[in-house]
């Protein structure tokens, strides 16, 4: 049985959670290749207009985990080292990317960039491992969306 690539609802990057930065799934599955334009807003900032560093390194670790899962679902975040170059703006339009730099059987190597216009702001190199279903499956709410995803497929 085949589960199509998703993510849940109420994730901070892609889902429809209210504080979070509503970032777009990938269009299909396979690309090797993430970009998405989004602004962090007022919640999201550290020092006045200014966001906080550990959401800028959400926001990339989003980005470049939806190309991994979308690439090879499921895949986890294994190993993350993000470069903060310069001061990100809330309230300002920004592109967001990610690159499938490598694919070593379960490994997946991922660049991921965060810019406004041609400025880099921030970048990312992870590492991301194709991990089986029932990684999901040790929490109470997994359990419920894994039986919730069967009921939807019919099985």
């Amino acid at each position: 049985m085949k589960i199509p690539p998703h993510h849940d609802p109420t994730c901070w990057g892609c889902g429809e959670n209210p504080s979070g930065i509503g970032l777009p799934i990938p269009e299909e599955e396979g690309l090797r290749g993430y970009n998405a334009t989004f602004s962090f807003r007022k919640e999201h900032q550290a020092a006045p207009g200014l966001v906080h560093g550990g959401l800028v390194g959400a926001a990339l670790d989003e980005a470049c985990g939806l190309l991994a899962t979308w690439y090879r679902f499921p895949s986890v975040t294994a190993r993350f080292a993000i470069r903060f170059l310069k001061p990100v703006h809330i309230n300002t339009p920004l592109e967001i990317s990610a690159e499938l730099r490598d694919d070593r059987g379960r490994r997946l190597e991922i660049h991921g960039e965060l810019t406004d216009g041609n400025e880099l702001l921030a970048d990312a190199e992870g590492s991301f491992v194709h991990v089986p279903m029932e990684h999901f499956l040790r929490t109470p709410e997994g359990r419920a969306a894994g039986a919730a995803w069967r009921e939807r497929l019919g099985s």
